[in-house]
């Protein structure tokens, strides 16, 4: 009788193994990283930080990238496609991926994204989807203006919105001071934090 080979799992196991044992680390993105450890064995480290997904239209990628930066300053684990998607991914469903593990969902709006079809929109609806599967008092959903223009009804209606104009250092501390509560929050309704 001829031996198995070995399952996908196995095989990808076995890839972790040997890179932990070359002195690697794995990420397993959204959830932590596998490391070596000073005794010859491995040990996991949770991500603790925020999880921030940055939703934007293309033409606003420059403020998009800015708050990427901000963000990543301030200690969030922040999630921006042309930072974390990698050539080859099925780019909806790692984008979809991502939104369902993130804390906090930050949509950018402009002029341009308001009336933009396409994947910003479908983003947002996946968004929302995702919020209403979470306890009503939890914040999730943080819509931003990167300049004077309308929200959509259905966001501005049950959402308060932050400007980043004219004072961007001023509107991202204030998302800073929501994701900072909201965590807090978080922990004591989980029993992490007196």
């Amino acid at each position: 009788m001829a031996p198995s080979s070995p399952s996908t799992s196995e095989q990808v196991a076995l890839i972790v193994r040997q890179c932990l044992e070359q002195g690697g680390s794995v990420e397993i993105d959204g959830l932590g990283e596998f490391r070596s450890d000073s005794s010859g064995g491995f040990q996991f480290l949770p991500h603790t930080q925020p999880k921030v997904f940055l939703a934007y239209v293309v033409e606003d990628v420059e403020a998009a990238e800015k708050l990427y930066a901000c963000f990543r300053a301030l200690g969030f684990d922040a999630w921006l496609d042309r930072k974390r998607l990698l050539p080859g991914q099925n780019w909806p469903r790692s984008i979809e991926q991502a939104i369902s593990v993130s804390d906090f969902f930050v949509a950018c709006f402009s002029r341009r994204a308001i009336g933009k079809r396409g994947a910003f929109q479908s983003e947002l609806r996946y968004a929302l989807d995702c919020a209403t599967r979470l306890p009503l008092e939890e914040v999730f959903l943080i819509p931003v203006r990167l300049e004077e223009c309308r929200v959509p009804v259905r966001i501005s209606r049950e959402f308060h919105y932050v400007d980043l104009f004219p004072n961007w250092e001023s509107g991202v501390e204030r998302i800073r001071a929501a994701i900072g509560k909201e965590g807090r929050a978080a922990a004591r309704r989980s029993g992490l934090a007196s």
